[in-house]
């Protein structure tokens, strides 16, 4: 996982933490004065989960991960999860806290099916660890900002299939459809993506077809195959609409684009590009080769780099 994406997921835990922690510790102070008397720790539990609208089970367990009471839960006490064993559950199977409430990684729920997570209190009393409080919460219920997460435009490569690159230098590239018309074919992408609203395309070289995503319907993509790639008469299915004033990708370098890419493609016989794809807006090419291996890459930096670089020429 990217630094980026582990730093937001990090800020949204912390948040988890700061609405839970202080509700638990009372309720952990509360449950060790009554410990281990079911019915006592049923009420607490339950008073306790209807201040937290959010939290689907609340429960206890002694030090071995077995469950001392019942589950309280927003539609009453559920009996049957009474003597349960839990120590091998996610949330107890790693850390478990010296002191306050820890917060689990999340995990598959067993009864639903759905990512969850669990935070663990410790009931202690005169410095003697009695057990823990459980506190599982359904991720989709989760009163958290989620702001949405912006993808880094910086280059990421990706490895493929090791079976793949073991058998890279057995096979050599074979003319597509596409392949022969490659000139063509690019000229109709330009003129889709400048003049017809098409933001993201990806190109299959060897497959000889796209996929094309537009501006004004981004949820659904369409194929085309190499017989509509080589038919001009495609810019009538698609309005006219205007290169996005917010593009990262500048008008005028789409071209430049697609000549690097065909450059790749036919550089060498054994490692050549497979599939490329230009998405507009977050300003990234996308390149997969014949050895799997994948490129992500700013579009601005594709364009500064020549073939030495790419086979090591």
């Amino acid at each position: 996982m990217n630094s980026d994406l582990q730093r937001q997921i990090d800020r949204q835990r912390d948040a988890l933490v700061g609405m839970i922690s202080t509700p638990l510790d009372e309720l952990a102070q509360e449950c060790a004065a009554v410990w281990p008397d079911r019915q006592l720790m049923n009420q607490l539990l339950m008073t306790m989960i209807n201040e937290l609208p959010y939290c689907k089970y609340l429960y206890a367990l002694d030090t071995n991960g077995l469950q001392i009471c019942d589950n309280a839960s927003h539609e009453g006490v559920l009996t049957e999860h009474y003597g349960r064993d839990r120590s091998s559950r996610p949330y107890l199977s790693a850390v478990v806290p010296a002191y306050g409430c820890i917060l689990s990684e999340s995990y598959i729920s067993l009864g639903a099916r759905r990512p969850s997570i669990t935070a663990i209190q410790k009931v202690s009393f005169k410095d003697k660890t009695l057990g823990f409080i459980g506190a599982d919460f359904d991720l989709r219920n989760l009163p958290l900002t989620r702001e949405l997460y912006q993808e880094p435009t910086t280059w990421q490569q990706i490895k493929g299939d090791p079976a793949i690159r073991r058998s890279l230098f057995s096979q050599t590239r074979a003319d597509s459809v596409l392949d022969k018309n490659i000139d063509d074919i690019f000229s109709l992408m330009r003129e889709l993506i400048t003049e017809h609203g098409i933001f993201h395309g990806k190109i299959h070289f060897s497959s000889s077809r796209a996929t094309i995503w537009l501006v004004n319907d981004p949820y659904r993509y369409r194929l085309l195959d190499y017989k509509t790639l080589l038919d001009p008469d495609i810019c009538f299915a698609y309005p006219v609409h205007a290169y996005p004033a917010d593009a990262i990708v500048p008008e005028d370098k789409i071209e430049a684009i697609f000549t690097t890419m065909k450059a790749l493609r036919y550089a060498d016989e054994n490692i050549y590009l497979r599939s490329g794809s230009l998405n507009i807006f977050n300003g990234m090419v996308g390149l997969t080769f014949s050895c799997d291996g994948s490129h992500y890459i700013p579009y601005d930096e594709f364009l500064e780099k020549d073939l030495a670089f790419w086979f090591g020429q």
